[in-house]
């Protein structure tokens, strides 16, 4: 683990590999333990430095007050480009998961020069909030679900944990391993008031920071080998989101796998592969 200053904040980072291989660097989703051990141990089996790190109010990374960021999307995707440089070696593979796809998306059209390649897994082409009218939004019934349990109490780790493990089962990904997830990042998490443990557990920043302007009329203008990866039953952005993220990105390749929201452990293998076939 290493915290680097970056972009006017710092960015808790993990690598993984030969520090002078070709970089790939991972944008968490919110936090770094969006990508799962196995892919960032298989990239670096096959010849790649990866990096993976926690967006700005989670885990390592400095952390103000999740409830009012003083930040943008656009202060997000800035930080990408400048711990890519900061690492060194060339431009890199952006990799981002979830929110932190979003994050990718807009780092690629706002500084393409720091990018070698891009990865979308799990994501979609407009902001958190209402979705474009060709779009499939968030599935009704899982929504219900997640949103209707009380919170848990956030200082104590095994309540959190278990309060994962539901939300998961509710998503369709499984429960053991998002309750193991939780209880790593709570370990990380640095305080026990509500908004942080909230920005580290569900990402919740995102529902307070500002998103605009659109981006999703600009995919035609990134000019990166780029891959959507996408799980079949993604119930909380559902495959149809990736389907448009393919079509509009010029040359995109979809792979959809057989799986729900989380990326699991056991596609590492498969996801590796076509990161690395990236060109």
């Amino acid at each position: 683990m290493t915290r680097i200053d970056v972009n006017g904040t710092t960015l808790g980072t993990e690598s993984f590999g030969d520090r002078h291989a070709p970089l790939v660097l991972l944008a968490g989703g919110t936090t770094m333990l969006s990508w799962p051990d196995a892919l960032c141990e298989r990239l670096a089996a096959g010849g790649r430095r990866v990096v993976r790190y926690d967006l700005r109010d989670s885990g390592e990374s400095a952390t103000g007050d999740p409830r009012a960021p003083g930040y943008t999307l656009r202060t997000l995707a800035a930080d990408a480009a400048a711990l890519a440089g900061a690492l060194g070696g060339g431009p890199a593979h952006l990799a981002g998961t979830g929110v932190g796809g979003m994050v990718a998306q807009v780092a690629a059209l706002d500084h393409p020069e720091a990018f070698s390649a891009l990865t979308l897994v799990g994501t979609r082409p407009v902001a958190p909030g209402p979705v474009d009218a060709d779009l499939p939004d968030h599935d009704r019934q899982a929504m219900g679900r997640l949103f209707s349990r009380p919170a848990p109490d956030w200082t104590d780790r095994a309540a959190v944990a278990a309060f994962a493990a539901a939300g998961a089962e509710a998503l369709g990904d499984d429960p053991d391993a998002a309750r193991a997830t939780a209880a790593r990042i709570w370990d990380r998490t640095p305080g026990d008031t509500p908004p942080v443990h909230l920005a580290n557990q569900l990402g919740l920043v995102f529902s307070a920071l500002d998103c605009a302007p659109r981006w999703r009329e600009r995919l035609p203008g990134i000019g990166l080998p780029t891959l959507v990866v996408h799980g079949r039953r993604n119930r909380f952005f559902p495959v149809g989101n990736a389907e448009a993220l393919a079509r509009e990105i010029p040359g995109a390749r979809l792979l959809v796998l057989d799986a729900a929201t989380a990326l699991p452990a056991s596609a590492a293998d498969e996801v590796a592969g076509a990161m690395l076939a990236l060109r």
